[in-house]
């Protein structure tokens, strides 16, 4: 069977790297913070109370049957828990439009209100009270950005929401320049053009997303005036979850299939804390929040690889048995320090991708057939780092060598890594002197070995280590070939009344028989006179 890197490096037909599906949250931001003032001073009401927010919604959803009615765009009741998606794909494949309203879809769902109470003869307000009203879902097929949906809350602040997918908007631009492609659900199978596709992908950014919000609200009735929103009571978009693909489309499916068998055999343990850290180049302490923990979630016989770092969902699939569709979801951009302006997609989308690319080298890595002739010469030879570090071998059989392997395999579990002192206690023991006669300076030299070899890993500006998928394999191979293959077999050749297993003493019989034979083939015994 074909290694990771290989799978990777010579079976892929189309590599893309796209924003996926957006979803954006519109608010008022003037609003939220002075509705008083809004009723009082724009709307020009003396008495500013809940009866005036009541007014302007029960206006928006006579606007909203108006519409429907003048222009005969279907309007469809939402079920409890109805899929929405399969509602709008079903009305889409019926009604066959372009740059125009597919169906109106209301649903009732929980939102934040305006809750009024009269204090001293006035009303104050504020938005502790949660509701369940009517929500306005608008399925637009866009002429740019083909399928996507604006939801508006029937009740003040009026909050609207944006769903539209990079793919779409792609396939669009790729229409229009009358490239040819095939498509995937969700992405691209092929395309003639594969480098103009990357080009078009990269070019989506927020100017292009605020440009169809605007055109749209422009199109669709609203609750507030166009004096109140030139009047700066308009809506600005914020990121309130977005998803970063990166899709590779192998040469056959079943190079596909085998590349993704060796994903989820191997890589179990990406939830890991320490593991989290290689792909996400983020600290992790005891006090980081959320669950690290890797998922398998089995969708009839397709799994699905989930790996979490606090609100971020990290997941690799088989995309329709043709392409590995490795993929992160933001739901939070403050867990990377990030403000959720749309302004900020560019910067947000960046680490993404990274994050895609890391967890692919994380996976190269850690792949078992990793631990090739190369690679351990690497480890036992001294050599040349990449920007001229001179990196000491770490030779099997040495006892100082045997004794660090052993005791980095201890440290592997460890949210908070490790430090100098604890290593050093624990390669004492196994070499069975003090502490005082294995010295911190020969530590460091071993940390410094261990470090360039690429087997552990300290973040920048700290005193702690990690160790890599690599290190730990590494360690793991050698611990255990010294403890369960030299060691007993040397004991058992050398032992004057050495006795092996059965099994094993018939082998080795073979085996001696059959040089026996070679041997007497290539020197026969010269014959008697």
């Amino acid at each position: 069977m074909a290694t990771i890197p290989e799978l990777l490096d010579g079976h892929i037909t189309l590599e893309v790297e796209c924003l996926d599906r957006l979803y954006l949250n519109g608010y008022i931001g003037k609003l939220a913070t002075g509705v008083f003032f809004f009723m009082q001073d724009q709307l020009g009401k003396p008495i500013p109370s809940p009866v005036v927010l009541g007014q302007i919604s029960e206006k928006f959803r006579e606007a909203v049957k108006v519409l429907a009615e003048q222009e005969g765009v279907p309007v469809y009741q939402f079920r409890h828990k109805e899929r929405k998606d399969d509602i709008a794909n079903r009305f889409r494949r019926r009604r066959n439009v372009r740059d125009a309203i597919v169906f109106i879809g209301v649903a009732q769902e929980k939102a934040q209100a305006f809750n009024g109470k009269k204090v001293n003869g006035r009303f104050q307000f504020d938005r502790d009270k949660t509701v369940y009203v009517n929500h306005y879902y608008f399925y637009i097929d866009d002429e740019e950005f083909g399928p996507l949906f604006l939801k508006i809350c029937s009740y003040a602040p009026w909050s609207v929401k944006l769903c539209l997918n990079g793919h779409e908007w792609a396939k669009r631009q790729l229409d229009k320049r009358h490239i040819s492609y095939e498509a995937l659900d969700n992405g691209f199978l092929s395309c003639s053009e594969p480098v103009k596709l990357q080009e078009i992908c990269d070019a989506l950014g927020p100017e292009d997303i605020d440009r169809v919000f605007r055109k749209w609200l422009r199109r669709i009735p609203l609750p507030l005036r166009r004096e109140d929103r030139r009047a700066g009571y308009d809506w600005d978009l914020s990121i309130w979850q977005m998803e970063v693909s990166l899709t590779q489309i192998f040469d056959r499916p079943l190079r596909g299939r085998e590349f993704f068998e060796e994903i989820i055999r191997d890589n179990l343990d990406l939830g890991r804390p320490d593991r989290v850290q290689l792909v996400f180049d983020r600290v992790v302490t005891k006090k980081t929040p959320g669950e690290f923990r890797t998922r398998v979630i089995q969708d009839g016989v397709h799994p699905s690889l989930h790996i979490n770092y606090k609100n971020f969902d990290l997941k690799q699939y088989f995309k329709e048995g043709r392409g590995c569709r490795t993929e992160g979801t933001f739901r939070n951009p403050n867990d990377f320090g990030i403000n959720k302006g749309l302004a900020n997609l560019p910067y947000l989308q960046k680490i993404g991708r990274q994050i895609n690319r890391r967890l692919l080298e994380v996976e190269r890595v850690s792949h078992n057939s990793g631990l090739s002739g190369d690679s351990i010469q690497r480890v036992v030879q001294p050599a040349v780092t990449e920007d001229g570090k001179k990196s000491p071998g770490l030779k099997f059989g040495q006892p100082r060598v045997m004794a660090l392997f052993l005791a980095l395999t201890l440290f592997h579990h460890l949210i908070d890594g490790f430090r100098n002192h604890d290593l050093r206690q624990h390669v004492a023991d196994l070499l069975g002197v003090s502490v005082a006669e294995y010295t911190s300076n020969q530590m460091t030299y071993d940390l410094r070995r261990l470090r360039l070899k690429g087997l552990i890993y300290r973040p920048p500006r700290t005193n702690r280590y990690f160790v890599t998928p690599y290190g730990w394999k590494v360690a793991r191979l050698f611990s255990r070939l010294d403890a369960r293959v030299f060691r007993p077999a040397m004991a058992m050749f050398t032992g004057n009344d050495a006795v092996l297993p059965f099994p094993l003493r018939s082998a080795l019989d073979r085996a001696d028989a059959q040089l026996d034979v070679l041997i007497y083939q290539a020197f026969p015994l010269p014959k008697a006179v």
